[in-house]
């Protein structure tokens, strides 16, 4: 098997540790909450076998990465700066993006912003969305009013942090156990109705077992790093959100042009509040996949298949 390499990076003004195998065209590859580079252990070695130059970073305020004090400092617009600072590290001019999770609208308004540096994009379990017609905590809690709603938990600094840091090793295993396609619906169901005043996991009860997808080993590799540098960093790209919508008018009327694919998984319980058909209309050349009985950690869960995926659309470029 191809081995990953490890080495810090100068991006944007931050160091950025990336993970990385193979030789050829770049294709950077962006993980969300609460995640890390490692969600994309199982494509970092598939894509150098395939002829590709493979590059997974820590996002700022991740694992061995910098993580800023201001909540600001993890925006949206950092974020892509991020991305491109990374291309410009590594000397390339362009490259394929992929993103997951939060790494997914990272991803999608990169591509959209910086057509000439992107060549194609790839969604993972989050489709692209145009910018919503208010900020988007107030259209939240227009939603979902006295229904707990996790966006909306993770505004206030410390809260969840406080939550997640008691147990790391439970909050790690609730957490993709919880969104995984192997949670029972009603389950999701139920916690979903509790009160606002709910904490993140009320309502959720103790998984059976590690997911199938995962092992122990896998999951101390999340757990250490949670444990060492906490949750904060990771937490604060959702309290960005209203600041993003007043940062950056211009993903008003977005479109992307490149090649994209995006990749779901019909079990997946974001995709319950973050629907399909507006990306759709605003992404041009665009290629679906549904991966059947799939949750959320897409790239984890079903590794073959999103490799088998995403190398057949990177070759057919």
């Amino acid at each position: 098997m191809t081995q990953i390499t490890h080495r810090t990076v100068k991006a944007n003004g931050i160091n950025l540790h990336v993970a990385e195998a193979g030789e050829g065209p770049l294709v950077l590859m962006l993980h969300g909450f609460p995640e890390l580079w490692y969600s994309y252990r199982h494509q970092l070695p598939a894509l150098a076998a395939a002829g590709y130059h493979a590059v997974a970073p820590d996002r700022r305020g991740h694992g061995e990465s910098d993580k800023p004090q201001e909540i600001e400092a993890y925006s949206m617009r950092e974020m892509i700066n991020d991305a491109l600072g990374i291309l410009d590290a590594l000397g390339e001019e362009q490259a394929v993006i992929v993103g997951h999770d939060w790494g997914a609208p990272i991803a999608w308004n990169s591509a959209a912003l910086h057509p000439g540096r992107y060549r194609a994009v790839v969604g993972l379990s989050v489709p692209f969305l145009p910018r919503s017609p208010m900020p988007p905590t107030t259209m939240f809690k227009a939603i979902f009013q006295d229904k707990f709603f996790y966006m909306l938990y993770f505004q206030e600094p410390g809260v969840a942090e406080a939550e997640f840091e008691a147990d790391v090793r439970k909050s790690m295993w609730y957490f993709m156990y919880g969104a995984s396609g192997e949670i029972d619906r009603n389950t999701l169901v139920q916690a979903a109705n509790k009160p606002s005043t709910a904490k993140f996991f009320d309502g959720i009860p103790q998984p059976p077992a590690l997911p199938k997808w995962l092992s122990e080993e896998e999951l101390a590799y999340y757990v250490r790093a949670y444990e060492k540098y906490g949750f904060r960093g990771a937490l604060n790209r959702y309290r960005c959100m209203d600041f993003d919508w007043n940062d950056m008018p211009e993903l008003q009327d977005a479109k992307i042009q490149q090649p994209a694919l995006f990749i779901g998984g019909d079990k997946d319980p974001v995709l319950t509040f973050a629907p399909m058909d507006p990306m759709k209309a605003a992404v041009a050349n665009l290629r679906t996949v549904m991966l059947p009985g799939i949750g959320h950690w897409i790239q984890q869960e079903a590794p073959e298949d999103v490799n088998r995926e995403l190398i057949g659309f990177l070759d057919g470029l």
